[in-house]
């Protein structure tokens, strides 16, 4: 019992140094971001991220210490990532604009439909993970709601809790369907960013296929499949072709 519980006090010790060298890590980083020193900032982030923890936050900052060293790729990438864990952190959607006027290729997206501007505009905002929690919370408070229906004796608090857990039903049927059609999205959505100074796309998956076009670093693609070294890919404006996947980092 003893050795047991020296096991468990050894364990969360061994846990809460971890946490507080993470944050002394990020907190040495933020100072030297903020004297300047974007470098020596990025070596602590980027130690951080190798130790596999993931937040908006710290791809945030890495963004912005790129950024300041006027890494194209390098900015655009961690400011999508950040995206990709928190879609409606303002400041990276903001920064990743400014970034993105850094970058060579001029593409212009194909007009989409009704459904596609709707779920980019609002079912995307939110992680698959958030539209999980809120439909969770919709299913809990409809059955508290038609419990207080059932045992209500007033007619027209019977009428309010009926109508309202109608309402709560609704909105748990609607976030469970944006949940699965986020987590639909983002599974078979693979984005990435050229990392390559200049690379040549080719109309097959060889170094003897026809140049097709040519992309720079900073540009954001959709990767469609992928063959040995080379990967498919989309642009936003319908282009398709093959790269080499040594020129581009995934998201």
């Amino acid at each position: 019992m003893k050795m047991r519980f020296l096991f468990i006090l050894a364990l969360f010790i061994g846990s809460f140094s971890y946490a507080q060298t993470v944050d002394d890590l990020f907190s040495k980083a933020n100072d030297f971001y903020k004297k300047g020193q974007y470098a020596k900032a990025i070596e602590l982030y980027s130690n951080i991220e190798k130790r596999g923890l993931e937040s908006d936050d710290l791809f945030f900052n890495l963004g912005n210490s790129y950024y300041k060293l006027n890494k194209v790729a390098p900015s655009i990438y961690y400011y999508e990532k950040a995206l990709k864990i928190n879609p409606i952190h303002e400041d990276a959607s903001n920064n990743l604009a400014f970034a993105k006027r850094m970058t060579i290729d001029v593409i212009e997206d194909l007009p989409k439909t009704f459904l596609q501007r709707f779920s980019s505009s609002v079912v995307q905002k939110l992680t698959y993970d958030t539209w999980a929690i809120l439909a969770v919370t919709a299913s809990f408070l409809s059955a508290i709601l038609f419990l207080l229906y059932y045992f209500s004796s007033s007619p027209k608090r019977k009428i309010f809790y009926f109508n309202t857990t109608i309402f709560a039903v609704f909105v748990m049927v609607i976030t469970v369907f944006f949940a699965f059609s986020n987590y639909k999205t983002t599974q078979q959505s693979r984005s990435a960013i050229i990392f390559a100074p200049k690379s040549d796309i080719k109309n097959s998956p060889s170094l003897d296929g026809e140049e097709v076009f040519e992309l720079h670093e900073g540009t954001k693609v959709t990767i469609l499949d992928e063959l040995s070294n080379w990967k498919k890919i989309k642009l936003a404006d319908g282009k398709i072709g093959w790269i080499n996947a040594s020129d581009l980092k995934e998201i």
